[in-house]
């Protein structure tokens, strides 16, 4: 039954730092066989993978090839905004 699916979390999830960055690899099961790769940077946005992985190793080594090709920054969005009032 799909609606009892709980996913589980991958051993191999873990934090990245480089410089003042750092982001989580987050890779669960995705309910059909597959691994789900998401990276969550320090204000909390998302990137997340659109196919799944056929393994977590897989997600893992993708997830560390983006960000030593791409660099952490590109994962870093914005803080959010608390929606009032700013300086122009």
């Amino acid at each position: 039954m799909a609606d009892d699916f709980t996913p589980q979390d991958s051993p191999l999830s873990r934090a990245y730092s480089d410089g003042n960055h750092t982001v989580n690899i987050d890779i669960y099961e995705d309910g059909d066989g597959g691994w789900l790769l998401e990276i969550v940077d320090e204000h909390n946005n998302t990137t997340v993978w659109e196919d799944a992985f056929e393994t977590d190793e897989d997600a893992l080594q993708e997830a560390l090839d983006a960000l030593k090709e791409e660099g952490v920054g590109a994962f870093i969005g914005p803080a959010e905004s608390s929606g009032g009032w700013e300086a122009p």
